[in-house]
């Protein structure tokens, strides 16, 4: 900020006082108008990086949602299919009565995992160009405390969400069933349960994820 003082003769100490007055008036005025524009300026990146993270979340909630609702529509009928053919082993029937079963409900036997990609740019810019050390403390707390969560959900269904899973070998069972090709039941009932808990372990950690993004979007003071 530059101001230049006035060029003026001073012809008596009330002149003076005048002229300073209206200086130090003017210097206060342009300071004042300096800050309201910081601050208006603070509170609309504010506001614009708050409704970007809103839309972020929001549309990451939908998605982990949609599959949730995927994977439990899915591991129904595996879970049924499972329990179907455990149940004829402990009955003693024969392999090729198990296969047979296996056969009819072949469909059921859908070997798969959905989870959402967990974004983060809103909530990346916000940091990077520090709009986000302006929106309101409890707000921001609630954002950064979503954030970690969906860190920790990306980082989950990358390194253990199929940990317990035998990728080459499920294929191979698969294959052999779309072919109508006869399997070892008990291999059946491995592979089986080794989605439908990845499945369901996957499930519960979208839902506990889900919770830290609704309190970050719910209203304020709720």
């Amino acid at each position: 900020m530059h101001f230049e003082v006035p060029k003026v003769k001073m012809h008596s100490l009330r002149e003076f006082l005048q002229h300073y007055l209206m200086i130090v008036l003017s210097i206060l005025t342009a300071l004042g108008l300096e800050q309201w524009i910081e601050h208006a300026h603070h509170r609309h990146a504010a506001e614009y990086a708050s409704a970007q993270i809103d839309a972020e979340l929001s549309g990451t909630l939908r998605d982990i949602q949609a599959a949730i609702d995927m994977d439990e529509k899915k591991l129904e009928p595996l879970i049924a299919l499972d329990a179907a053919v455990s149940d004829d082993v402990r009955k003693g029937l024969s392999e090729v009565e198990i296969n047979q079963h296996i056969r009819e409900q072949s469909k059921g036997f859908a070997l798969a995992i959905n989870w959402p990609a967990f974004n983060s740019q809103a909530w990346d810019v916000a940091v990077a160009n520090q709009s986000a050390t302006w929106i309101d403390a409890d707000r921001l707390h609630r954002y950064a405390i979503a954030y970690a969560a969906l860190r920790e959900a990306a980082n989950w269904t990358t390194h253990n969400a199929t940990v317990a899973l035998n990728a080459p070998r499920m294929i191979d069972l698969q294959t052999r069933i779309r072919l109508g090709k006869d399997v070892d039941p008990m291999e059946f009932l491995s592979v089986s349960q080794q989605m439908i808990v990845s499945t369901r372990g996957t499930i519960n950690y979208l839902k506990d994820s889900a919770v830290p993004i609704k309190a970050a979007l719910a209203p304020e003071g709720q």
